[in-house]
């Protein structure tokens, strides 16, 4: 499945110079994105930065097909 979202691996919070620079972005599967990295930015556990050429996170310390 590809990645279909893109991330700021830096939440942005606003700051135009992070939203925008190509550094700060990552592909991500939209289920990933929506359940585990908005976690980690509202303060849950999240999970490892980046992702494989397919667009699934590094981490598999978690359910991917919940």
């Amino acid at each position: 499945m590809p990645a279909n979202v893109v991330d700021h691996i830096t939440p942005h919070r606003g700051n135009k110079s992070l939203f925008f620079n190509a550094r700060n972005l990552q592909s991500m599967l939209k289920r990933c994105h929506d359940k585990y990295k908005q976690s980690q930015e509202k303060g849950g556990s999240g999970f490892m930065q980046g992702c494989d050429e397919q667009g699934n996170p590094l981490s598999a310390a978690h359910d991917w097909y919940s």
